[in-house]
């Protein structure tokens, strides 16, 4: 999957934007960040809970890894030229609707 396609699906959802984080671009509802994107374009981060987590683990091994900062698990780091499409976008609509507000239909 390529980036313009994260792109588009995550600007699609209701109340996305995109904006710099540091070096990397992230998207944001209600200015929460649910995912970013390294500039080298190769990986996404996503903010997914942590049954989310394991679940899209034990799926796709092949394909993510947990994201951590420091020592603490925060996300799933997804290499975008392994996962199928379907996988990014469910998983980018799980971390928006965990960021949304709650007025926002998930």
């Amino acid at each position: 999957m390529k980036i313009d396609r994260v792109r588009d699906y995550a600007l699609s959802l209701p109340e996305t934007a995109e904006a710099p984080h540091f070096n990397f671009t992230s998207f944001r509802v209600s200015g929460k960040i649910f995912a970013t994107a390294p500039p080298e374009n190769t990986h996404l981060h996503v903010f997914v809970n942590e049954e989310q987590r394991e679940t899209a683990l034990a799926l796709h091994p092949d394909s993510i890894e947990k994201l951590f900062w420091g020592q603490k698990a925060c996300g799933l780091r997804i290499a975008l030229a392994k996962a199928k499409p379907e996988t990014v976008e469910s998983l980018l609509r799980q971390a928006w609707a965990a960021k949304a507000p709650k007025r926002l239909p998930k």
